[in-house]
């Protein structure tokens, strides 16, 4: 999966956010397990990336459900 940047999220639709935020995430536990079990991770910098990712889609996802809130009141 590639590392999505913030203008590639803001033009998808709030469903696909939440898809994909499960996808890195489920992604993120493999990576996450591999390190536990002692094994090297083929790319390291992976790891960061996939956190990061994942926060900037559950920022994302936030503002766009306060704007949603905020235009429905």
């Amino acid at each position: 999966m590639a590392i999505l940047r913030s203008e590639e999220i803001r033009d998808m639709p709030l469903e696909e956010m939440v898809e994909k935020r499960g996808e890195l995430r489920a992604e993120y536990s493999k990576e996450q397990a591999l390190l536990a079990t002692g094994t090297a991770p083929e790319n390291p910098g992976r790891i960061r990336a996939l956190r990061r990712t994942i926060a900037r889609l559950n920022t994302i996802i936030q503002q766009r459900e306060e704007q949603e809130r905020l235009n429905n009141e």
